[in-house]
């Protein structure tokens, strides 16, 4: 049987951000290979959805109703960044939709905490032990802060074209109101972490925290930046037929 995954996109992002590891999957399979990158509500093709009266549970209900209306029960589901937050409650609401998940640096809160007060305002990275921070010091323009976090082990051209890319993505602002985090249920599910040894977004200690927040059974590990999804597709794609042939 063909793998099939499931592709979930993080924060200020849509499913187009996977376009190269999809077409390195393809590649490498012969074309033997299915593949669904989700847009969540107000992301990507639905970039003009209203979304102001959505609740987090209304959110993850969308996602889940794409994947089975797509057909894809069985995928392994794969997420990136801000996906984190979403993958555990899908799998908290359909426990059989998925076979494994792989999280590719992805973050998500301790309970109680929100997406943003996880990340801290305006510090730098290891200035709080509790909060993640940021790679560039506060006041510093988001367009710059985006650069430093996504782009440096991007070239120009991969630079420039993932800026073109960036349209207004954004998830609904129940996702960044939300504390209600659980994890202890993915005990009982498969999942990985691929840690990416370049993030300028998560550092590292920060990624090896998620993946046992996770319950990551497996951690692999990547010569790359926060967008390994673009800067190494051919890398990541072994990574994710490797997962799904376990």
């Amino acid at each position: 049987m063909s793998p099939a995954f499931v592709f979930l996109h993080g924060g200020g992002q849509g499913g187009w951000v996977w376009d190269e590891t999809i077409a390195a999957l393809a590649l490498q399979t012969g074309g033997a290979v299915r593949c669904l990158a989700l847009d969540g509500p107000g992301c990507g093709a639905r970039r003009v959805q209203d979304t102001t009266a959505m609740t987090f549970a209304d959110v993850t209900r969308a996602l889940l109703d794409d994947v089975v209306a797509a057909g894809f029960e069985g995928a392994v589901l794969v997420g990136h960044s801000q996906a984190g937050v979403h993958m555990p409650h899908m799998v908290e609401l359909a426990p059989g939709l998925f076979r494994k998940l792989v999280f590719v640096t992805c973050s998500t809160p301790l309970p109680g905490w929100t997406i943003t007060e996880q990340m801290g305002d305006d510090i730098v990275h290891g200035e709080d032990p509790d909060r993640i921070g940021w790679p560039v010091a506060g006041g510093t323009a988001m367009a710059e802060r985006y650069r430093a976090m996504f782009c440096n082990d991007m070239s120009a051209a991969q630079t420039a074209a993932f800026f073109a890319r960036m349209q207004g993505d954004m998830w609904p602002a129940c996702c960044y109101a939300h504390r209600d985090w659980r994890y202890g249920h993915l005990r009982g599910h498969d999942t990985s972490y691929v840690l990416c040894e370049r993030d300028l977004s998560l550092p590292v200690e920060w990624q090896e925290r998620f993946a046992r927040r996770f319950h990551a059974r497996r951690v692999y590990r990547l010569d790359a930046g926060h967008q390994a999804m673009t800067t190494r597709p051919q890398a990541l794609a072994e990574i994710l037929l490797a997962e799904a042939a376990r």
